[in-house]
């Protein structure tokens, strides 16, 4: 329960709207997210929120089946922590990494690379993961579904 429950925080932490100052009018508006999680640990997630401009996800804008994405838009998303996670069964050491996924239809990949400071994931290396997970694909309920 404690995986999902880290899972749920990091999701919440990467699609929460506390905006910073970016510098400039960016179209993809850079944000910073801070949670402290129930084993003491802070977590800080640094993105740029992607703005899909008329573009279909998957076909013509990430994130596309198989590909390695940054999991935002612009430079690499950034995760710092303070201490030690737990992610599936799995230690990621307290640092800073960038964050990137690969998508599928049933699970994408979750990685944790210790290159984190780099544009995209144009020069994503592969020998520098320090963490791997598989996290179960589902479709979230539609928030504007519901009539006000």
């Amino acid at each position: 329960m404690k995986k999902i429950g880290l899972l749920f925080t990091v999701a919440l932490l990467m699609f929460a709207t506390i905006k910073i100052q970016a510098q400039g009018n960016r179209p993809s508006p850079l944000t910073k997210v801070t949670e402290t999680i129930n084993t003491g640990a802070s977590i800080t997630i640094l993105y740029s929120q992607p703005s899909v401009k008329g573009r279909s996800i998957g076909k013509d804008l990430e994130p596309m089946e198989g590909k390695v994405w940054r999991t935002g838009a612009n430079e690499a998303t950034i995760i710092k922590t303070d201490k030690d996670l737990t992610i599936s069964g799995k230690v990621l050491p307290a640092g800073k990494y960038a964050l990137f996924t690969i998508a599928a239809e049933n699970n994408w990949t979750v990685i944790f690379n210790s290159v984190f400071d780099q544009w995209g994931a144009y020069d994503y290396n592969e020998a520098k993961d320090v963490l791997r997970i598989m996290a179960k694909a589902i479709k979230a309920p539609d928030a504007f579904s519901e009539k006000m």
